[in-house]
């Protein structure tokens, strides 16, 4: 059975999104980054996030044990910047393959006829 509030096109569109919101995040962190600056280069490369979404999951990616941060202050306030410490790293490698075969396998399915 489906759920009329949850099956809609936008609902299920911002599933999808979700799922690749972590390892477009993670692809971003290689180099240290706060909030901010981390919003406005994933949305100059196509990828708007709310803040509502990316600090959340700055703070859960960071429990988890795959992000360093740090609190610097450099010309204004306060800033906590993040980057990817050798698990991260190790994830990102991870994801990205699993992304890749997933990516090849859904672009064969949508383009071949059945």
């Amino acid at each position: 059975m489906t759920d009329p509030k949850t099956d809609t096109p936008h609902a299920l569109t911002l599933e999808l999104r979700r799922g690749a919101l972590v390892l477009a995040v993670l692809s971003q962190l290689r180099t240290p980054q706060y909030g901010y600056s981390l919003r406005q280069a994933l949305a100059e490369r196509g990828l708007a996030i709310e803040e509502g979404t990316l600090y959340p999951l700055l703070r859960r990616l960071d429990a988890q044990g795959v992000l360093e941060s740090d609190w610097r202050l450099e010309g204004g306030p306060p800033r906590r910047y993040y980057r990817l410490n050798e698990s991260g790293l190790a994830l990102l490698r991870s994801l990205t393959e699993t992304w890749s075969e997933l990516t090849t396998t859904m672009d064969r399915l949508l383009t071949e006829a059945p």
